[in-house]
């Protein structure tokens, strides 16, 4: 091989390099966000259901005593 050839697939390695770890980041970020977005939706569906629950069940509030009696 060639010097020139074997200074071009260097410069090829080292940008290919910068762009795997540049990809990585964007990775390990994208990651960060899905658990962030997945503890929303499991927080939201919890809240989902309990307005389920509570609507299956309206009277449950005004059956109680209030707390004066």
């Amino acid at each position: 091989m060639s010097e020139e050839r074997i200074i071009e697939l260097e410069i090829k390695q080292a940008y290919q390099e910068d762009l795997i770890q540049a990809l990585n980041r964007v990775v390990a970020d994208q990651q960060k966000q899905i658990g962030k977005l997945e503890e929303t939706c499991k927080l939201l569906n919890d809240k989902i259901k309990s307005l389920a629950m509570a609507e299956r069940n309206p009277m449950s509030a005004i059956d109680e005593r209030p707390p004066h009696y």
